[in-house]
């Protein structure tokens, strides 16, 4: 299938949505987004649902694994099969956490990488590689942690501009990310943003969050999407453009008529956006 890439405002792909998705896809998602991990093994009718979605719209692979900061070998079997399902399926874009998630083994949580010059170099080394296997640019995305490194030489927007260079290779700004990280970390996400590379940003995220406690969040994708992270959204178009943006919502799922609304937010603002910028463009 020729790759299709995304645009709007997306939702992501789950199999307890398929009822409702089958009845009807709402005119406000314009693309939706899977981790290939949980789809490449499937046959049957779980294969048969997911052809039918890949022919009619556009798709994002996310992945979950791939553990780009870890210390064990790069899953090199695992980017061929990524590769081959993004092939058959038409799916232009993946991306991966700026994180870790193994060490002996899989350690189901995704991890902070250390701030250094030694981490820049060792994870660019990565992601080229798997850039080569999957024969396309990749996207990473900046991840939320809770522990900051004992070994940091430079802040967490130092770090992801260094990786970008070094990998050369695309970013996919978690908006959400930004703010839990503001709160944990006590800086100021609109600065954070104002220091991405515009150039880069070709993909965003949208999600809901855990209150642990004032000076605590825990990103859980769990809950609605809250004031200010829609505030830092607009934010983030403002100071880079519009970019396909997706909903992420994992657990306590709402019914889709429902959970819609929040995609229809997204793009709605995506609209306003693309009004400022028209005649910007026309009057240059």
């Amino acid at each position: 299938m020729t790759p299709r890439p995304p645009s709007g405002a997306g939702l992501g792909f789950r199999r307890e949505m398929l009822p409702a998705l089958n009845t009807r896809v709402p005119d406000a998602i314009g693309f939706f987004e899977l981790a290939p991990e949980n789809w490449i093994e499937l046959g049957g009718l779980h294969a048969r649902d997911l052809r039918r979605f890949t022919e009619r719209h556009p798709f994002v692979c996310h992945g979950l694994s791939l553990s780009l900061g870890g210390i064990t070998p790069l899953d090199e079997l695992l980017l061929v099969k990524i590769r081959q399902f993004m092939d058959a399926h038409g799916i232009a874009l993946y991306t991966e956490h700026l994180s870790y998630c193994s060490d002996d083994g899989h350690l189901y949580d995704l991890l902070p990488i250390p701030f250094t010059e030694d981490a820049v170099k060792y994870v660019a080394a990565r992601i080229r590689r798997a850039q080569d296997i999957l024969e396309r640019r990749i996207a990473i995305e900046n991840a939320s942690y809770y522990t900051p490194s004992p070994i940091a030489e430079m802040d967490e927007p130092a770090f992801i501009r260094a990786v970008l260079e070094e990998a050369d290779c695309d970013l996919h700004l978690d908006v959400n990310n930004v703010y839990v990280n503001s709160v944990n970390h006590r800086y100021d996400p609109v600065e954070f943003l104002q220091a991405m590379p515009s150039e880069r940003i070709v993909y965003m995220h949208m999600a809901g969050h855990y209150n642990e406690a004032p000076d605590l969040i825990v990103d859980t994708h769990g809950a609605d999407v809250i004031e200010p992270v829609w505030s830092l959204l607009d934010a983030a178009y403002r100071i880079h453009g519009v970019a396909p943006t997706l909903l992420e919502r994992d657990f306590n799922i709402p019914p889709l008529h429902e959970l819609v609304h929040e995609v229809e937010r997204i793009a709605g603002i995506q609209r306003q956006h693309r009004q400022i910028d028209e005649p910007i463009r026309r009057a240059s």
